[in-house]
């Protein structure tokens, strides 16, 4: 079926003044060519106008759709229907070949022959709070008007719905599915995958809940080249959009050219992620906070060291849709600290008990180490300490103490709440102190070591290694490690400087 648009990632250019709108219409220029103008988001009639006169004078070879969504259904315009279309009307003058209708709108039937002729229409449905139920009605009530497309944006309250909505595009060309929301932001990649027109994109101001920037949806995701064979990859936790494993593992692929694409998905619900798992398509995912230790209730199989510690990090959807987990943590850890710390008979302290500390525990027990657990739950750090043949250490005996090495494996410290340390500097007796958090790089606890002139490991050492050896494991080959720690690094970069 051929393509209704030039390109399918749309950029949404949305900026209150005229001279702003054409700034980011050039940029977006850069990277599609299909964009949508929100000319309800200039303040004012006098700037519309400006805009749209410029606009006709470039006559930029795009395909554009003029947008002006009115205040009661969620866009800023605050005039009548009458002025709205008398906006859309000039914008076609000008050279937008797409007008983009809320429903709403369009009901009115004294518009209906308005849409005669070359003009092109989407009819749109925006529900900002939930999906509907019955979403094949809402579809039938769009097409009713015959128009050349349908979008359907919902906010999507867990996969079901995502599922739900990506289920429109089937067997259809006209159909655009926008899964609002950050439980839906990876679905507004995978929509392209699944048939979407479109996949929307801003170029300034977010226009719409999860709503991804255009260098995410074309550099990072490169969502415009994936298709049916695309491999699906991701990590879940709660929170999850703090993760830079989407730029490390997809600069992997991109460097290998393998076709694939990795994803943050937000899980609030384990269950009603896994039951998505297969008809998303998804090949394998890694697992963060909260759902390392809980995820073993729900795998087929798992290696043997993984299922030891308690804990996994990387699953394996094999083909026939059984799930397989391993643990890579404890690869970061060996690798972050073998090289400052000969483990055999080293005295080191790890700072919490929940399943990264249980990686860090048996990796290190593995390797020779003399391991103390250190917890905000005394039971908990017992137990770990029984488990992995180690001694607990009470946090009012840590200042008296003295260990080789220090590991943090709490979230104390971690971005936003940058400035708590899980120790004072006065509790730091030892030689090396390694912070399994890598945002920031200089946590409070490495602020502290340094001030004490005590060697320091960034998390970022664990976080790269283990998310390389995950890449492995997926793809069968070795990982580009230099470009995907560039792409780490970079990312972080560009943190600091924003």
């Amino acid at each position: 079926m051929a393509a209704l648009f030039k390109d399918r990632i749309c950029a949404v250019v949305a900026a209150p003044t005229a001279r702003e709108m054409q700034t980011q219409f050039r940029h977006a220029l850069k990277f599609t060519r299909t964009v949508e103008l929100r000319l309800d988001y200039l303040e004012g009639p006098a700037k519309i106008g400006r805009f749209l006169r410029w606009l006709g004078n470039a006559r930029p070879r795009a395909d554009m759709i003029a947008t002006c969504r009115r205040l009661p259904v969620g866009g800023r315009f605050e005039v009548d229907k009458t002025n709205q279309f008398l906006v859309l009307h000039s914008a076609w003058q000008c050279g937008c070949r797409w007008s983009d209708v809320e429903i709403e709108s369009i009901e009115d039937s004294s518009w209906k022959l308005y849409f005669l002729g070359d003009k092109r229409v989407v009819i749109s449905h925006h529900n900002f709070e939930t999906t509907p139920a019955n979403l094949r009605k809402e579809l039938r009530r769009l097409g009713w008007f015959n128009p050349h497309a349908v979008k359907m944006a919902t906010y999507c309250l867990n996969y079901r719905d995502v599922l739900r909505l990506l289920s429109l595009c089937k067997g259809r060309r006209d159909v655009i599915a926008v899964p609002m929301g950050e439980i839906g932001l990876p679905a507004r990649v995978l929509a392209l995958k699944h048939g979407s027109a479109l996949a929307y994109a801003s170029v300034g101001e977010k226009t719409a809940p999860g709503q991804l920037t255009l260098d995410e949806m074309k550099n990072l995701y490169r969502a415009d080249k994936l298709d049916r064979r695309t491999k699906v990859y991701g990590v879940i936790g709660n929170p999850v959009a703090h993760s830079l494993s989407p730029q490390m593992h997809n600069a992997g692929f991109h460097a290998r050219r393998i076709n694939a694409v990795y994803l943050p998905f937000l899980v609030q619900d384990l269950r009603d992620f896994l039951r998505a798992v297969p008809p998303l398509e998804i090949a394998g995912f890694s697992v963060t906070l909260p759902w390392k230790e809980i995820i073993l209730r729900h795998l087929d199989e798992c290696d043997p060291l993984a299922a030891r510690i308690g804990a996994v990090n990387t699953v394996i959807v094999r083909g026939n849709g059984t799930l397989y987990g391993r643990n890579t943590d404890y690869v970061g850890v060996l690798r972050a600290l073998e090289r400052r710390v000969p483990l055999a008979g080293s005295r080191v302290l790890i700072l919490g008990a929940g399943g990264a500390a249980r990686a860090v525990a048996f990796a290190l027990a593995q390797g020779g180490a003399i391991v103390c657990i250190c917890a905000r739950r005394p039971e908990q750090a017992q137990k770990l300490a029984r488990d992995a043949g180690g001694e607990f250490i009470k946090r009012a005996h840590v200042r008296r103490e003295f260990f080789d090495a220090i590991v943090n494996t709490t979230p104390v410290g971690m971005h936003p709440r940058t400035g708590e340390s899980p120790l004072a500097a006065r509790e730091l007796n030892t030689r090396l102190v390694f912070d399994a958090v890598y945002r920031p790089q200089r946590t409070k606890l490495l602020q502290f070591a340094e001030r004490r002139v005590i060697e320091t490991v960034s998390g970022i050492e664990m976080f790269i290694a283990q998310g390389t050896a995950q890449w492995e494991i997926w793809m069968g080959q070795r990982a580009p490690e230099k470009v995907m720690r560039r792409a780490v690094m970079a990312a972080l970069r560009k943190e600091i400087q924003g």
